[in-house]
């Protein structure tokens, strides 16, 4: 076995002239077995006797420490935790521990195995399968949708073959802007399949409209587009800068916002120019007169047709009727509006929603001061439960630590549950929240420990559990013991809000501990280095660190320690010895008093302030943005002036984002960006009111999907809730932009209003229609991330829906209104051509008509 040895030479440089040989003399270092430290002499005798280590002491090749106990599914097992870098691809990171440990693993013995107890990267690669498979479900949909209002396959393909085209010029922007293929990348393109089909389907709809004109298809192709060019780029720039003032929000937030907001807006902008470019030259080439059809699907789209005219012929008038009655109409709209606002503020605040990510934590303690070894005991009956609950698929116990308190105490002990994949345990109903409230169940009945289960943060990485975290501070720098007085009054304050489950703190002020209160005076007048007191204590007691040794080519530490049954008692400290002035033995009780005290655990600083963590765990039905709101409120009530309070992880987030810039400011500027936006368009003040005005609706339609679904105002909601104000603005610029038209062209503003709801209803629903089926697999996700889907799949569900079967009907009014409000009265029409003038007459003057001159 090599060992690590120092040099020396006979013979080297510099010596005397004549040296003819050099040689290298090697003399022993670093032990490097058990039989070397157990032949370390540590007495010689006057006889010549001599005391080996291994006489008083038993060398062993052990754990350098024992304060810990990992295990896995109840067997003792050897626990390594993996952690990503700040800005590496957690994927990535994953692959390449996955590989390392399959390498090492050739090398195992062959009893020895491992597994990965816990992946935390399962939940994003799930979820985004479950993401391409909603992509996959959402591209069907949108088929079927397109080729029932197109009615033909060659119809039917020229949209389609914009998605592709959208997407993969989305995946190639990513690289540019430092964004990766993630979970909001991806629902990005799921909405975007329904959008970027709509400017095509616009396109194609108005060429055959021009075919069954009695164009050809060339002909109508250039006609179509003289007609949809302005709408195509409208809707394209509004879509992409709706989203212009998120990307003005800092932190988390924003970029949340700026990944949606990219895909979303370079997906669209493809879009346009496809339509502008691709669809029309597609249209030219693949449309032809339509045929009648023939079979059952002739008979399905005959049926379609009559109850789409007879719907269409109902729509125009009572949009004639809303028209006449514009101001019963705009109180309507502003009843929506306040309505939307009401339902809005009632709508419980967050900022992400807890998901079923594949694993939770258990955490469990014992009384005070309880032993390792009763922990143990207690992590047996753990286990037994863990092996017998349904859906747990791996439990990984730590005894002797907590994740909450990130400290190591022989009372405590802490779990990683890791459970069934998402799919088989989605058809027994056994999600992550269904598994814990179950298991809470079964550890009341620990009575032993106060054990329960909670849930992980939302973002890995962002402090140790869901819920709220709560940091109540001492400002005034009292002792411990003010602290906690405060503490335990808040606490009982607290537990009486109904906002929390369960509410507990990792603050352990009076814990049962010994003083070693040492007579300085003595052991000086003994002439005893008081050092040597103190190292006997650590040494005997606690352990003492004393060299290192050589072994498997690698550098081990070396400590002492005295034998487990003389440390069971604090009378055992008698039989510890220092050596005074004289070399004489004196035993350490002559000099140290051992008395018990209570006294803290340890101490937490927060931002320079002596800190209790709070961990509050919220009740069904209420929102993380409620439970800090109930906290603050009991903090405002109960404790003085000293105290101060501070949020940790997912919650410092929220209150961040909280303070930030809020929903309403980014609402208001994405409306003020579209407005300025169609006014430089349409060169008109009045004329984006009538676009922007059906607005309130739409978002009616998408805050009372959240109420409905008793869902929260988080990111995910204020992401959908501006796309809404685009998919809104869409269907209007549809309507006002063929009505703009047609009202300069010599129409009235009640004869154009109802032409443009006429002839632009059929892409209007087509679009709408596409887009909301697009998104229904949102909406009915199961899986891993199904609750951020969900949640942005109602919300922009519901707004296209209010926007799509209410709002259209208000969209004519607005126009009407807006038009007659902000124009001068039209002049009178040009005579084809004026009269030439004729010279002569006094000064100039012409002749009076009908004069023969």
């Amino acid at each position: 076995m090599p060992r690590r040895s120092k040099s020396y030479f006979v013979g080297g440089d510099p010596t005397p002239a004549g040296q003819e040989f050099t040689y290298t003399v090697r003399a022993q270092g670093r032990l490097g077995s058990l039989q070397e430290f157990e032949n370390v002499v540590v007495r010689a005798r006057p006889d010549g006797a001599l005391v080996r280590v291994k006489d008083v002491a038993r060398v062993e090749l052990g754990a350098q420490s024992y304060t810990r106990r990992g295990r896995l599914n109840g067997q003792p097992a050897a626990l390594i935790a993996v952690y990503q870098l700040p800005g590496s691809n957690a994927i990535d990171a994953m692959k390449g521990a996955t590989k390392l440990m399959d390498d090492i693993k050739a090398r195992f013995p062959a009893d020895l195995d491992y597994v990965t107890s816990l992946d935390t990267t399962l939940a994003v690669s799930a979820g985004m399968r479950e993401i391409v498979k909603t992509l996959v479900e959402a591209l069907i949909l949108v088929v079927i949708v397109v080729f029932i209002f197109l009615q033909g396959f060659r119809a039917t393909l020229i949209p389609l073959l914009a998605v592709p085209v959208a997407l993969v010029g989305a995946f190639m922007v990513f690289p540019l802007l430092g964004f990766s293929i993630n979970t909001l990348s991806l629902f990005g393109l799921v909405l975007a399949i329904g959008l970027v089909v709509d400017d095509a389907i616009v396109v194609v709809e108005a060429v055959e409209h021009q075919i069954e004109e009695g164009l050809s298809p060339r002909d109508a192709a250039l006609k179509a587009m003289e007609q949809v060019s302005g709408p195509v780029v409208a809707i394209a720039l509004i879509l992409a800068a709706v989203f212009v003032p998120t990307a003005f929000i800092p932190g988390i937030t924003g970029r949340m916002y700026q990944q949606f907001a990219v895909t979303i807006a370079v997906s669209v902008l493809i879009s346009a120019f496809n339509a502008l470019t691709l669809s029309p030259a597609l249209s030219a080439l693949l449309l032809r007169p339509r045929q009648e059809m023939r079979g059952p699907l002739g008979v399905f789209f005959r049926g379609f047709n009559r109850v789409f005219s007879r719907a269409t012929n109902g729509y125009v008038g009572a949009c004639a009727h809303l028209i006449r009655k514009s101001a019963l109409s705009l109180g309507l709209l502003l009843v929506a509006a306040l309505l939307a606002g009401l339902v809005g503020s009632r709508l419980p605040g967050g900022f992400v929603p807890d998901e079923d990510q594949g694993y939770f934590y258990v955490n469990a303690q014992l009384p005070l001061a309880a032993s390792l070894e009763r922990t143990a005991a207690v992590n047996d009956k753990l286990d037994a439960i863990f092996k017998t609950t349904p859906g747990i698929k791996y439990y990984t116990g730590v005894a002797g630590f907590s994740l909450l308190s990130l400290v190591t105490t022989t009372y405590n002990s802490f779990y990683f549950i890791t459970l069934d994949d998402w799919e088989s345990r989605d058809k027994k109903g056994l999600t992550a929240d269904v598994i814990i409230g179950r298991l809470n169940q079964r550890l009341a009945g620990v009575v032993e420990a106060q054990a329960f289960a909670f849930a992980p943060p939302a973002i890995p990485g962002i402090g140790t559990s869901g819920g709220v975290t709560f940091m109540l501070e001492d400002r005034a720098g009292r002792d411990p013991e003010f602290l906690a007085q405060n503490t335990e009054a808040f606490l009982a304050a607290a537990r009486k809000r109904p906002e929390f489950a369960r509410l507990f703190t990792t603050l352990l002020p009076s814990a049962p501990q010994f003083f070693a209160e040492v007579d300085r005076d003595k052991v000086l007048k003994q002439g005893i280095p008081l050092a040597s007191v103190y190292q006997a204590l650590q040494a005997f007691l606690g352990g003492a660190f004393v060299n290192y040794f050589n072994q498997y080519g690698r550098v081990w530490q070396v400590y002492v320690q005295a034998e487990g049954e003389f440390r069971t008692r604090p009378e055992n400290v008698g039989q510890f010895y220092v050596r005074n002035a004289a070399g004489h033995p004196v035993p350490l009780s002559t000099l140290v008093a051992m008395r018990q005290v209570n006294g803290p655990e340890f101490t937490m600083r927060f931002n320079e302030y002596r800190a209790a963590q709070i961990n509050g765990i919220l009740a069904p039905g209420y929102s993380t943005r409620q439970g800090m709101r109930a906290l603050e409120e009991v903090f405002a009530q109960t404790m003085s002036r000293d105290m101060g309070f501070d949020y940790s992880g997912m919650s410092f987030q929220e209150k961040v984002a909280e303070e930030g810039i809020p929903p309403t400011a980014v609402f208001g500027f994405s409306l003020l960006v579209v407005f300025l936006l169609l006014a430089a368009q349409y060169e008109s003040w009045t004329l984006p009111l009538g676009v922007l005005l059906g607005t309130p609706i739409a978002v009616l339609g998408a805050v009372g999907a959240l109420w409905l679904g008793r869902m929260e105002l988080d990111v995910f909601s204020q992401i959908g809730l501006v796309m809404v104000i685009g998919l809104a603005a869409k269907n209007a610029i549809l309507i006002v932009e063929f009505a703009k038209e047609e009202y300069e062209h010599g129409a009235s503003l009640v004869d154009a209003a109802l032409a443009g709801a006429r002839v632009r209803l059929r892409p209007i629903l087509m679009t709408a229609f596409a887009f909301i089926l697009g998104v229904l697999p949102l909406v009915l996700s199961t899986g891993a991330g199904a609750n951020s889907r969900k949640i942005l799949g109602a919300t922009v569900l519901g707004g296209m829906l209010a926007a799509t079967l209410i709002a259209i009907f208000i969209i004519p009014v607005t126009f009407y209104v807006a038009e007659r409000i902000g124009r001068a009265p039209r002049p009178a029409p040009l005579p084809a051509a004026l009269p030439a003038p004729i010279s002569g007459g006094a000064d100039g003057e012409h002749p009076a008509a009908g004069d023969p001159r």
